[in-house]
Parts: structure tokens; sequence; C-alpha cells
């Protein structure tokens, strides 16, 4: 991947492993946006956005996408920061995707990277942006100790609450994987980087990356 060049960093990352914050900040340290999936599942669900709805807004104005985010954020009552983030308490399964939404997601991700530099954490990224000429593919990952104790700690919640939810988290984002990119997402195949949480913190992974990138 090359800094110089406009680029896109996928990060796929198992519940607990602190994927989602590492991120975050690997998009303040290289000083581009950072999407997350709620943003994008928001832009879905509010507009009801379709390929051809998308189609015809990209046709009334190329900065369509941009007007979208500004308007998102004006209706939710909040200013528009460097991040485009909207939290999901408890990281809690969603209404199953349709094949229809599956494909406006892997359009507004597309027309995201072809905008500007960013990172984007979940949505099948390394599956969308796997013919991108200028990407790099993450998966964060973590030991079962590692993710109920960050769970726990981070959510509030008690052991068995913790691996109840990890377990369901699990189940639902490989049956997403597999059912639209007809892949699994523990394939290491599909990424260009794993990394271990373990042990690490999320400073130290992002200089991992950061590292490899160089």
């Amino acid at each position: 991947m090359k800094r110089n060049e406009k680029f896109v960093i996928a990060i796929n990352r198992e519940l607990g492993s602190g994927g989602r914050t590492v991120g975050r900040k690997l998009a303040e340290r290289l000083h581009v946006e950072f999407y997350d999936k709620a943003l994008i599942k928001t832009l879905e669900e509010r507009y009801s956005l379709s390929v051809e709805e998308i189609e015809k807004l990209k046709g009334r104005s190329h900065n369509w996408l941009a007007e979208l985010k500004r308007s998102l954020f004006a209706s939710e009552g909040m200013a528009v920061t460097s991040n485009y983030i909207l939290a999901v308490p408890g990281d809690k399964p969603v209404q199953p995707t349709t094949h229809d939404m599956f494909e406006a997601e892997q359009e507004i991700l597309k027309n995201i990277a072809a905008e500007e530099s960013c990172v984007i954490a979940g949505r099948s990224g390394f599956y969308v942006f796997r013919d991108h000429p200028n990407h790099l593919s993450i998966l964060i990952q973590a030991s079962m100790p590692f993710r109920i104790e960050r769970v726990m700690r981070k959510q509030n919640m008690t052991r068995e609450q913790a691996i109840k939810t990890i377990e369901n988290i699990d189940k639902m984002r490989e049956n997403y994987i597999k059912e639209f990119t007809k892949t699994s997402r523990y394939d290491t195949r599909n990424y260009d980087l794993v990394i271990t949480a373990d042990g690490k913190t999320e400073d130290q992974i992002v200089d991992i990356i950061l590292k490899y990138i160089e």
C-alpha cells in the first residue's frame, strides 16, 4: 500500500479484540477519515438506499455522499466530526441484511474509497476492496479469555453475558460473510495482515500496522 496515493484500509475484527478502537486510532495517525459499520447501516436505512437510488444521487451531484452524511448528522442533532462513527450499544445483532442492501453497502463503501483515503471497520471490507489498486486488508483477532475480559469491562457485562454475546456476534458475522462473499472471515488468505491483540495495547497494534505499511 502506498501512503502517497489515495488508499483504503479495511479492518475486520473479532468482538472484544479492540479492532474498532485500533481503526479509529490508525485513522488519526494517518490523518484520514474513519468509518464504522453503524454509519453505513444508518445511511442505508435512513434513506432506503439501493444501488439504483445511489446512481441517481451520483448523477445529481458529484458530492452526493458528503451531502448525505451532512444531512444525516444534522438530523441526529450532531456535529460532523473528523471520524464518522455511530455507536452500536453492545454490538447487538441487527435485522438480516438483504442482497439488495449488501449491494448498496458495497456501492457506498466503494464511493467513500473513491473520494478519499480512509480506514473502514467491518462490512466485509476485505471482500469489497479486493480489487482496489491501493488497499490493505487487516484482521484483528484475540484469544477468548482476552475477548471475554474486554467485553465484560467495556460493556459492563457478567462473564456469562459476555460469552453469550461473543458467541452470538461471532455466529452472526460468520453467517453474514459466508452468505454474501462465499468465504470465511477466518480464512487468512483474505487478509494482508493478521494481528493477535493479546499482550498488546491498541497503540502498539497501530504501530505494527504503520511499520508494515512502511
